[in-house]
C-alpha cells in the first residue's frame, strides 16, 4: 500500500457546519477553521476540525458538499484548557466533490509509546497506539490510533520505534472529563485503524 517512510494523507467529503473563521496568522499567511460533518455507515456522523489557508477558504460554503485532501496535524495546547494534544485536518486541496461521504486516511510512522491493550466493558478488545509521523522542516505529528478486535491482537506486542503503515478513518468521540470545576463533556479525535501493513512485510 505504501512504501515511503513518511506518509500522511487524508481524504474527507462532507458538509461544513458554518463559514470558516479566522484561526491564526503565520509568516504573513492567514488560516481559517471550520467543522466538517462526515456521515458514518452506522447513521451517526463525525464532526471533524479542519484548517484551511485563506486561498481556499472562499470555496467553503456551509451545508454544501466539500471534498478535502490534506494531512492530519497535531500541536500541543499550552493554554491549560482542553486536550493537551490538539488534532486538526489541514486542507491542502479542495477537489470537486464526488457526491458521497468519504473518510480515509493513510499513515506511515513509528510507534512512540508502548501499545496499551485493554477490553471494553462489553468485552471487545482494543489497543491504543501513538504514531509519530515526521513532516517537513523537522516537525513531527503525534497521532492517536485505535485498533479493534483482531487488529488489536496484532499490534499489542509491537515495540516502541516499530514503523508501521495503516489505513483507517478519522473519528470524533465525546467523553466525560472530571475537573476541579466538575464533569464536562469533551471531544477526542483519533484514527480508527481498518487495515495494517508492516514495513517488513511479515504482518
Amino acid at each position: 500500500m505504501m512504501t515511503s517512510t513518511c506518509v500522511n494523507e487524508i481524504v474527507l467529503e462532507g458538509r461544513p457546519q458554518a463559514e470558516p473563521v479566522l484561526s491564526h496568522e503565520n509568516h504573513g499567511l492567514r488560516f481559517f477553521r471550520f467543522f466538517l460533518e462526515v456521515p458514518r455507515l452506522s447513521g451517526h456522523a463525525d464532526l471533524l476540525p479542519v484548517l484551511v489557508p485563506e486561498s481556499l477558504a472562499g470555496q467553503v460554503q456551509p451545508e454544501e458538499l466539500l471534498r478535502i485532501r490534506g494531512q492530519l496535524r497535531s500541536f500541543n495546547n499550552r493554554s491549560g484548557v482542553g486536550n493537551r494534544l490538539v488534532l486538526t485536518v489541514y486542507a491542502q486541496e479542495l477537489p470537486p466533490p464526488e457526491g458521497e461521504a468519504a473518510n480515509r486516511i493513510l499513515l506511515t510512522g513509528s510507534l512512540c509509546k508502548p501499545p496499551i491493550f485493554r477490553r471494553t466493558p462489553l468485552g471487545r478488545t482494543i489497543c491504543d497506539l501513538m504514531l509519530a509521523v515526521p513532516r517537513r522542516y523537522g516537525r513531527t505529528d503525534y497521532l492517536p490510533v485505535i485498533a479493534w478486535g483482531q487488529l488489536a491482537q496484532q499490534v499489542r506486542s509491537l515495540p516502541t520505534g516499530e514503523q508501521i503503515s495503516l489505513e483507517g478513518r478519522l473519528q470524533s468521540r465525546v467523553y466525560q472529563k472530571t475537573t476541579d470545576a466538575g464533569t464536562e463533556a469533551r471531544v477526542a479525535y483519533e484514527v480508527s485503524m481498518m487495515r495494517l501493513e508492516a514495513q517488513n512485510g511479515d504482518m
